[in-house]
């Protein structure tokens, strides 16, 4: 008698080395071990990518550095931008003031820098100062808060540059400061394309973080005091609030401190362009800054004893291309408009137009010198003649190149202190 097979049985060996078969390819298909061992713990940093873990570390090592500004004036509506020129105030837009006066508050941020003192934007503590002076008006406060901490410490301006809207502010008692670590200069060029890092207190939010790259180099704007300085511009959101914080490269060294955005019809935020006052500037000026007070040449205008030469004067380039070829004026160089009377660029022979030209309808002041070098620096805006003339001392002299009339001539000119007649902003 036959019997036939259970196929419900044991399997046979055939079967058993498909199933063996089919094991190994879960296997290989899920990874050594998948299959029969739980998975290895993760690590969280091996998972981050590269750029990742770089924000995260300089967020971790100069975040506690960063602090929020709050500015308190009494009896005042405080707008920290209305120090700033007209279309920077326009990129703001800050909300009307109340009509009923009260205490109010402006916030701004700033970092610590390796001297123990804060850094940040003039124009974020000017309305708290006295006219031309870095002295608090009477009622108004200035504090600055860390992160590690909730409460304020208060805190005064110990120096301000207006020409390059920096304020460097003093702990009013060293104790308060906290140990974190101060964020240096960076000593690398700047570079287009560069991964910044820019940390702040936008809207109040304290401790934001943002990244982008450097979109632009020496992008000329106005500051405080009138002049154009070479800005750093960034796609790394800026928004009101993130003024005086820093803009950091991927060491977290500082490139930049933020100061100012471009934004979109009718608002108030960021929309990728913004804009930043170079390291290099601050860098430049910080020894001036501890020393105290308001420096620079706007606060070189403000001062009556200062030497100067007594000429008010404007650009060459201010003058069209049409009315330049017809007048055959240099390349570059410095308009004299006016000579003031008794100064010393009068005794020293520098005159003013001497006619009208009348291009395309338009009357242009002709005739007169164009200053063109300054100790044989070349002059194209007015400032670069301000900070040579406003860095000397009474009793100094300075040579010029003079051009007139297509000729060039070399004059030296001994300054001194006279009564200026002109507005400050269009005067040497």
């Amino acid at each position: 008698m036959q019997h036939r097979h259970d196929r419900t049985s044991a399997p046979g060996p055939y079967a058993a080395r498909r199933l063996l078969l089919i094991l190994a390819l879960i296997g290989l298909a899920l990874g050594p071990g998948a299959a029969f061992a739980e998975a290895e713990p993760l690590d969280e940093r091996a998972a981050m990518l590269e750029d990742e873990q770089n924000t995260i570390d300089i967020v971790n090592q100069f975040g506690a550095s960063v602090v929020a500004i709050m500015v308190e004036v009494l009896g005042e509506t405080v707008d920290p931008f209305q120090a700033l020129p007209p279309q920077f105030r326009d990129f703001f837009r800050a909300p009307e003031a109340p009509q009923v006066p009260q205490p109010r508050r402006g916030s701004g941020s700033g970092f610590l820098i390796e001297s123990g003192h804060i850094v940040t934007n003039y124009h974020v503590v000017a309305a708290a100062l006295q006219e031309g002076s870095v002295e608090l008006l009477e009622g108004a406060s200035i504090s600055v808060t860390f992160p590690a901490r909730e409460d304020g410490i208060p805190a005064r301006v110990l120096g301000a540059n207006p020409d390059f809207d920096l304020a460097l502010l003093e702990i009013d008692d060293e104790n308060d400061l906290p140990q974190v670590e101060p964020i240096r200069f960076s000593d690398r060029p700047v570079q287009v394309g560069q991964k910044v890092v820019a940390i702040g207190n936008p809207f109040g939010l304290q401790s934001t973080v943002t990244t982008g790259i450097v979109s632009a180099l020496g992008r000329d704007l106005e500051t405080i005091g009138r002049i154009e300085i070479p800005m750093i511009q960034t796609d790394a959101a800026i928004n009101p609030g993130n003024s005086g914080g820093p803009l950091l490269d991927s060491r977290g060294r500082l490139v930049g401190i933020n100061t100012a955005i471009i934004t979109g019809r009718g608002g108030a935020g960021s929309v990728g362009i913004g804009f930043a006052v170079p390291a290099a500037l601050l860098d430049e000026s910080l020894a001036e800054l501890e020393e105290g007070g308001l420096v620079g040449i706007f606060a070189a205008q403000l001062d009556p004893d200062r030497p100067r030469l007594g000429v008010s004067i404007t650009t060459v380039d201010a003058y069209p291309q049409a009315v330049r070829d017809a007048l055959a004026l240099p390349d570059q160089g410095l308009v004299v408009m006016d000579v003031q009377e008794g100064s010393p660029a009068e005794e020293a022979g520098i005159t003013g137009p001497t006619f009208s030209a009348m291009v395309a309808g338009q009357e242009y002041p002709a005739g007169g010198d164009i200053l063109v070098s300054v100790e044989g620096d070349p002059l194209i805006r007015p400032e670069d003649l301000q900070r040579i003339v406003f860095g000397r001392d009474a009793g100094d002299e300075v040579e010029l190149e003079v051009w007139r009339n297509g000729a060039t001539r070399t004059v030296t000119i001994e300054l001194r202190a006279i009564t200026p007649e002109v507005e400050p902003a269009a005067a040497d």
